[in-house]
């Protein structure tokens, strides 16, 4: 039986992970990213500056423009500590942070311990939506470490089955 999954890959780190989706547990969030990856997706990410060990993907708005997906999203198999290998996305409503007047969609990819949710706005609880396959965390992890020290990067998120 195969299951919706998401292949995660960054070229300058070696990044190469792939993500089951978890829609028997946040069907909403799943079901955003996996609309939103009918086509292969290049999202600039970088590493938090406030969550820990997380590459942040915000979702540019231009992806985001006069899409049935891109709606407000519940919070769903919620954390406000996510774990490694955890692919969390995160809904910030329009206007909710520093007046921005669209609405945030972020992927965030998860790859150590210490995580937690706590922004500039105070907490903010995101949806566990997938998970990197177990025998790739350790690789993941090594791979999220090498875009911290190398800076902003472009990845690609894309359709798979596992």
């Amino acid at each position: 039986m195969t299951r919706r999954a998401i292949k995660i890959t960054e070229s300058r780190s070696g990044l190469s992970a792939t993500a089951l989706l978890q829609p028997e547990k946040a069907p909403d969030n799943a079901g955003f990213l996996w609309a939103y990856l009918e086509e292969p997706r290049v999202v600039a990410g970088i590493h938090a500056m406030w969550t820990g060990p997380e590459i942040s993907c915000p979702i540019p708005p231009a992806h985001l423009e006069n899409q049935a997906y891109a709606r407000p999203l519940p919070a769903e198999n919620a954390t406000l500590t996510p774990q490694p290998g955890d692919i969390v996305l995160s809904y910030v409503p329009a206007r909710m942070w520093g007046g921005n007047p669209n609405a945030i969609f972020d992927i965030g990819l998860f790859y150590g311990q210490g995580a937690r949710l706590l922004f500039p706005i105070g907490w903010l609880a995101g949806s566990v939506v997938a998970q990197v396959l177990p025998e790739q965390r350790e690789q993941f992890a090594a791979a999220c470490g090498i875009i911290r020290r190398n800076g902003a990067c472009d990845v690609t998120f894309a359709r798979a089955e596992a």
